[in-house]
Formats: structure tokens, C-alpha cells, sequence
């Protein structure tokens, strides 16, 4: 009888596990890939849709593209693992029992606690979340004027905070829209932890784009009109994003398996197996052990590399061969703001921190390999100008 081997999650984690499980079993076991949405996003692309909704054609990949004829796709959302009877709880009811798991669930947004953040916020998690700040930035600026623009917040000056206020700017000059774009970091820089050079291109971009930052206080509390920062400001709003942190799924909060208890990120070695030998785990579900003190970052560029490696280790575990280590390698740092990017300490460039078209055709570029390793090289190709 063959061993069951199922795969939760279609960010790159699953996506990219698929594929090289796929090529590693040659049919050796019965593969399931479970999601809660029948397409893989490019998540690190989705932004593109908050200018033009038009781009999920090109970052939303079906499912039925990817992953091979024998493997077994069910669409339903996971809400709890039972690791002592090896099932998957489904949504539906109808559990999936596994002899290999692997977790690739992907984070949720995390709000700290913060009053009437979840309430009032969007958030940029998703497809829809992404569509949804375009139908609520374009339905602002209708009822906006010159004289009286439409106010939009975006808190958290991460990557993702960065890049949802540059297609916020292009989606006002593209169609002359009355908008004021305030980015809202509770710590003294944008980017933070990053190098300072990479932060200062970044600033002199946004602020060209006419973005307001505000840096050094946090937001405290929200309502449905305004924003409380720090101790004594207060910003009204007409639309209000938050990307400034992740946590785990819900549905792994329950399961009996080593997790930091902050976050709920199931903890991985190297190897991606965790404390229970059957159950591995990847990407932003997963804390996973690196050399020195700081677990792999969740980052999109992490999830692609080890993915190719859990794929490759499931299968081992299935034929009982010793499983592979995975060390992440940083190969750069490219960021978009808008038809602008900027690229930092990218493998094998001499300069540092650069932008202009190298820094444009290297972003466009890293997504559209992406897309071909996980399709083919024609989805790709439709997806570049859009990229």
C-alpha cells in the first residue's frame, strides 16, 4: 500500500514542495495538496493589483498548471492537524489522513493587540485583500477633491508597506486622483534592520512619489475615522492598510507540536522535520533552524529555496533515506515602489544598492523565473509586462 504524502498550503512553499516532491516520487506514493484557494499567488506581486486589478490574470496561477495529473488537489481550509491519528481536519469534514505531512500554510496578518486595528484595517495577505484596497482606494478618491483628498494610511514600512504605498501613488497619477498617502513605521526608519543605505534609496523614492512618512511613534489605537499615533497625534482616514507583522495560522495554534508561543510558527530543523518525524514543516508556518541564533527569514526568496529541498526531503522519508539540510543563502534584497525599484546586495553584483531600469528588469525578472519554474516559460512571458 503506498504511503500518503500531503502537502497544506499553495503560497511558494507548497507550490514549489509540489513540484519537487512530484519530481523526486516518480508515482512512489500518493500525493494530496490541500488549499484553501484552487491558484498559487505570487505573493511578492500581488501589490500590482492594487493599481490594476486587471494583473490577477498574471500573478493568480491555477492549481491544475502546476501540480501533475496523479496528484490529488482538494480545495477546502484547514482548521486543525491531529498528529497522534495523522489527520488533517478540514472545514469541510472531510478529514485527510497522512503518513507525511507537510506544513505550508503561509501567516496570517498580525495586529499586536492593537484596538480597532483588525476591525477597521485592510490587510495584504491575499488576492482579494489586495482587489479589496483597490475597489476602497478607488471609491475614496470618488468622493474626494482637490481641495479635499482622500486619506490613506498604510502602517508598517516593511516591504510589503513599501510597495502598497508605491502602486497607491501610480494609481493616483495614473488617473489624477486626489489622494494624500501617509506611511506610518513605529520605528526611527523605514525598512527597518536594513541596511541604511538601502533604507535612504527607498526614502528618496517614496518621498518622490509624494508618500508623507512618518517614522518614531506607533500607532496605539484606531477607530473608524482615525488613526492615534504615538502619544498626542491623530490622522483621520479614509482607507487604512496594514501590513506590520505575521503570525501563525489559527489552525496550527492547537497542534501538539513545538511552536514559539508568540507567534505560533511550528518549529523545523534544518531538515524541515519537526519534533514528530512524520510532520515537516516550511515557509511562514515554520521557525526553522539555521546556523547561528536566527531562524530562516519569511521571506517569499526563503520559501522558494527551501521548498525545493522539503520536496526532495519528503520524499526521502518516504524511501527512508537520511534527509538533506537546507542553509538559506541571501542572494538580495529588490524592492518595488511603483515603476520604480531599488536592489541591494544582490549575488554577483559589484555595486551595492542601485536602482533605475537594472534594478526594474532584475524585479520583473525575478518574478517571471518564479512563474516559469512553477509553470512554463509561456505564462511567464505573458506575465513580464505586468511584472
Amino acid at each position: 500500500m503506498s504511503e500518503k504524502v500531503v502537502v497544506l498550503g499553495a503560497g511558494y512553499a507548497g507550490a514549489g514542495a509540489i513540484k519537487s516532491l512530484e519530481d523526486e516520487l516518480h508515482g512512489d506514493a500518493d500525493v494530496t495538496w490541500i488549499s484553501d484557494t484552487d491558484y498559487h499567488l505570487v505573493l511578492h506581486e500581488s501589490h500590482r493589483c492594487i493599481r490594476d486589478p486587471s494583473v490577477q490574470e498574471k500573478v493568480a496561477i491555477p492549481v491544475h498548471e502546476i501540480k501533475q495529473p496523479t496528484t490529488d488537489f482538494v480545495q477546502d481550509t484547514v482548521v486543525g492537524i491531529d498528529t497522534d491519528e495523522r489527520l488533517v481536519e478540514l472545514e469541510s469534514g472531510d478529514d485527510v489522513e497522512y503518513d507525511y505531512l507537510l506544513v505550508g500554510l503561509g501567516s496570517q496578518t498580525a495586529f499586536f493587540g492593537i484596538e480597532g486595528l483588525k476591525e477597521y484595517a485592510h490587510t495584504l495577505k491575499s488576492l482579494d485583500d489586495a482587489l479589496g484596497i483597490h475597489d476602497a482606494i478607488q471609491q475614496a478618491a470618488r468622493e474626494a477633491s482637490q481641495s479635499d483628498p482622500a486619506q490613506v494610511i498604510v502602517g508598517g514600512a516593511g516591504l510589503s508597506g513599501i510597495q502598497t504605498c508605491g502602486e497607491i501613488a501610480e494609481f493616483r497619477d495614473d488617473h489624477r486622483a486626489p489622494i494624500d498617502i501617509h506611511l506610518v513605521e513605529g520605528l526611527d526608519e523605514i525598512f527597518p534592520g536594513n541596511d541604511p543605505e538601502l533604507q535612504g534609496a527607498l526614502r528618496k523614492r517614496l518621498e518622490d512619489a509624494d508618500v508623507n512618512i512618518m517614522t518614531g511613534d506607533f500607532i496605539g489605537e484606531v477607530d473608524e475615522e482615525t488613526v492615534y499615533i504615538g502619544d498626542d497625534e491623530e490622522v483621520d482616514y479614509d482607507v487604512l492598510i496594514w501590513t506590520g507583522g505575521i503570525t501563525g495560522r489559527d489552525c496550527v495554534r492547537d497542534v501538539d507540536l513545538e511552536k514559539d508561543e508568540r507567534n505560533h510558527r511550528i518549529h523545523a530543523e534544518g531538515d524541515f522535520q519537526t519534533e514528530d518525524e512524520r510532520v515537516f514543516a516550511i515557509g511562514d508556518s515554520a521557525l526553522i533552524d539555521q546556523p547561528g541564533d536566527q531562524p530562516a527569514p519569511p521571506t517569499a526568496q526563503a520559501a522558494w529555496q527551501a521548498a525545493e529541498v522539503a520536496g526532495e526531503n519528503l520524499a526521502r522519508a518516504v524511501r527512508d533515506q537520511p534527509l538533506k539540510t537546507w542553509t538559506h543563502k541571501d542572494k538580495g534584497t529588490v524592492i518595488s515602489v511603483g515603476e520604480e525599484a531599488v536592489a541591494h546586495d544582490v549575488m554577483g553584483v559589484p555595486i551595492d544598492t542601485f536602482g533605475g531600469l537594472p534594478a526594474k528588469i532584475l524585479k520583473k525578472g525575478i518574478a517571471a523565473r518564479w512563474i516559469a519554474d512553477v509553470t512554463g516559460v509561456g505564462r511567464a512571458a505573458k506575465a513580464w509586462p505586468d511584472m
